[in-house]
């Protein structure tokens, strides 16, 4: 891992990578009343090369985002054609952004295991028949009906804003 000091020049210090994974961790919201109220937003690339942004009840495991999404929606189409991605939030303190790609998760027994997480954060989701996809009794009506594929972004980079004292602005590269 790169630890690269953009806020070096205005006499900031680098981010503390290792507090910024505490908080994502912990699910920290971007402010102490606003508890499970963070929204993540996931940035995909459209067929013409534009910039196609949605909010999606993205994931935090294993030290990266997951998210899921319906079979045909843009989203889908958008990494299943390119996945190069990006994902944005809030958390206390600070803004993070991840770039990296989107890779669809199939394994039955890590499929199962994301399912478990999000269900211990609140979404009532479950293992699909196959294994392989998951469903749930509600989700965003956009993604049409169940099952929904699983994805998990593989990290290139994370740029953090602290909007803290002493503030800091900083690149980790993986």
């Amino acid at each position: 891992m790169e630890i690269i000091n953009l806020g070096k020049a205005e006499g900031l210090p680098p981010v503390d990578w290792a507090g910024i994974v505490d908080k994502l961790d912990a699910g920290s919201a971007p402010a102490p009343e606003a508890l499970n109220s963070r929204t993540t937003w996931l940035a995909t690339v459209n067929e013409d090369g534009s910039p196609h942004v949605t909010a999606v009840g993205a994931l935090w495991l294993d030290g990266t985002f997951w998210f899921q999404t319906g079979t045909g929606t843009r989203k889908e189409r958008n990494v299943a054609r390119d996945g190069r991605c990006s994902v944005a939030v809030s958390i206390r303190d600070a803004d993070v952004v991840f770039e990296g790609e989107a890779v669809r998760v199939s394994d039955p027994a890590v499929i199962a295991r994301a399912a478990k997480a999000w269900a211990d954060g609140g979404w009532p989701v479950e293992p699909d028949e196959s294994g392989t996809g998951i469903t749930a009794p509600f989700n965003a009506p956009s993604q049409g009906p169940p099952p929904w594929n699983v994805y998990r972004i593989e990290p290139r980079s994370a740029t953090v804003v602290l909007s803290a004292e002493p503030g800091g602005l900083t690149r980790v590269r993986f």
